[in-house]
Parts: C-alpha cells; sequence; structure tokens
C-alpha cells in the first residue's frame, strides 16, 4: 500500500473512486450529483498549493482512499486547513483511514500549519471514532445541515491543533 500526494495523471481514478464513495450515502454529494470530470481534477492537481495538499492511497495500482486538505491563502486563514477524505468500502477498517490522517497531520507541521478541521455526519460513528483516535474534538453542531434521503440530518463540526 502506498500513501502519497496526487498527481495529475491521478485525476481518472480519484474521479472514480469520489463518485463510488458518495454511493454510501455519508458525503456531501448525493450518489451521482458530483459533477467534478478527470479535466477539472487535473487543473486542481497540477496547481496545489502551499496550504493544501491532496493525498491518496494506492493498492495494487488503484488508488482506495484519499484525503484532500484545502487551506487558504489570506493571512488570518492560513494557519488551517479543512480535510476531507474517504476510503473505498472494501477497504475500510483497515487503518487506512488514520494512517492518511497522520500523513496529514505530518505535512501540516511541515507547512506551519496549526488547525485541522472538518465536518461529519453525526450518524457517522465509525468516521467520528477515527477523528477521536487521531485527536480531534467535537466544536459543535451544524443542525439539520444536510438532508439526506428525505431527512434532515446534523453534522458535526470537529478540529485538532497540531
Amino acid at each position: 500500500m502506498v500513501f502519497r500526494e496526487a498527481t495529475p495523471a491521478d485525476a481518472e481514478q480519484l474521479n472514480q473512486l469520489m463518485k463510488h464513495v458518495e454511493e454510501s450515502n455519508m458525503m456531501m454529494f448525493d450518489p451521482g450529483e458530483r459533477k467534478t470530470t478527470k479535466g477539472i481534477l487535473e487543473k486542481l492537481l497540477a496547481q496545489q498549493t502551499r496550504t493544501s495538499v491532496i493525498l491518496v492511497v494506492e493498492l495494487e495500482c488503484k488508488l482506495v482512499g484519499y484525503l484532500f486538505a484545502i487551506g487558504e491563502e489570506i493571512n488570518r486563514k492560513r494557519h488551517a486547513v479543512y480535510i476531507a477524505m474517504s476510503i473505498h468500502e472494501r477497504q475500510r477498517g483497515k487503518r487506512i483511514g488514520l494512517k492518511l490522517l497522520k500523513k496529514v497531520e505530518f505535512w501540516a507541521c511541515e507547512k506551519n500549519i496549526r488547525r485541522m478541521e472538518l465536518t461529519v455526519i453525526e450518524s457517522n460513528l465509525a468516521a467520528i471514532s477515527l477523528y477521536e483516535k487521531t485527536g480531534f474534538e467535537i466544536e459543535g453542531i451544524k443542525r439539520h445541515s444536510l438532508k439526506i434521503n428525505g431527512e434532515f440530518v446534523n453534522e458535526l463540526y470537529m478540529s485538532k491543533l497540531v
């Protein structure tokens, strides 16, 4: 298993993986709703900044996980990144998420990033447990922030200071 920064050559596989994990109904987009294309991802991957990184996990030449750490260039926010990550359903429970979070924390320290933040659906107990194991803490609740299968659901705000 290889953990590395994504490159433009990963765009097609990353696009397919993102669409696959959204079928779990635990992500921001409904299944099939994301309009990202290979071309859009190629451009994004080619212009990563000092405050952003996209990490991928490769197993037998296939991408099985990803983590986006999205930062901003404005002075007051340059110390923080927003995390979005997912693992292919067949690879969950194998400590891949834990390793990805450790890799991004190492990257954050190198880049003088002080704060990592994310949101997670309140009922996604496995993800919440993973985040808490790696030092993330719940900061608050976004009440009825998403509507999934006709039901309003809450998201938790979580963060970790590094």
